[in-house]
């Protein structure tokens, strides 16, 4: 059992939350919670840590779930030391990071895509993964300027959508918007220039959104290569919407297009 604050895993799982270069250079990254843990499937766990009270209360499924790997058992007051939260529930873990090609996902058969481009708020992010599982995503692309995917904040607001929905970072953002237009796949860019309301598109199958910066928008570029692109009308005095809950509208005006023409 870990006693003490100055082992070496207390101080490298503390590291792999505050440090993205850290999780990136080992391939890790931590999660915490029950939840979390239920949802995380078995074969990308590399490190299991539960607290001494939580090792000793477990039962059910998550006990069956913990005696099926291997877990170190951490004193509490040293697994406060070593969670992120301000009250830990007991469990946390190190997974191995999934990293995706845009060409693997395109194999998998993805026709549903979020392109964001440097997105910054791990809210936003998160949440557009949630979201976008409930309403038929399939992956989402993203520039190196968007927030670190893996960013425990991040990780909590997809409610373990993170396990099921690939974000493929790429270099060359226009570039990969091309490709998705190669591949048959219509591009649809939330902004306001020469744009049509959401609502008056039929959204095929194979659909991508882009989605921008929540202060810049989207660049020039991405908007040229759309097919077309698209706003949301808003009544009031409200100017915008914060960028995960336009994603969601998008992405569920397709979902519902979709039901319908399978009713």
């Amino acid at each position: 059992m870990i006693t003490s604050p100055a082992n070496k895993k207390v101080k490298e799982v503390r590291a792999l939350f505050d440090k993205a270069s850290l999780r990136s250079e080992r391939g890790l990254f931590p999660i915490e919670g029950v939840r979390m843990f239920l949802e995380a499937p078995e074969a990308e766990i590399e490190e299991l840590y539960v607290s001494e009270s939580f090792a000793a209360r477990a039962e059910g499924t998550i006990r069956e779930k913990i005696a099926g790997l291997k877990a170190e058992t951490v004193a509490d007051n040293i697994f406060a030391k070593m969670s992120e939260t301000k009250t830990p529930q007991g469990v946390l873990a190190l997974l191995r990071m999934q990293r995706k090609s845009l060409a693997e996902v395109l194999a998998e058969g993805a026709s549903c895509f979020l392109a964001v481009e440097s997105l910054q708020d791990p809210g936003n992010l998160g949440t557009m993964l949630r979201a976008g599982e409930g309403a038929g995503l399939s992956a989402i692309l993203a520039n190196r300027g968007t927030v670190d995917v893996y960013n425990p904040k991040l990780v909590r607001a997809t409610m373990g959508s993170i396990f099921r929905i690939p974000v493929v970072y790429v270099d060359d953002f226009p570039a990969a918007l091309f490709k998705l237009k190669q591949e048959g796949i219509s591009l649809y860019a939330a902004a306001l220039q020469a744009s049509v309301p959401y609502d008056s598109i039929a959204y095929p199958e194979r659909t991508a959104f882009l989605i921008g910066n929540e202060a810049a928008g989207l660049s020039e570029e991405a908007i040229a290569a759309a097919n077309q692109s698209i706003h949301i009308p808003m009544l009031g005095q409200v100017e915008s919407l914060n960028a995960a809950v336009a994603a969601s509208i998008l992405l569920y005006e397709r979902a519902r297009q979709r039901r319908k023409e399978r009713a």
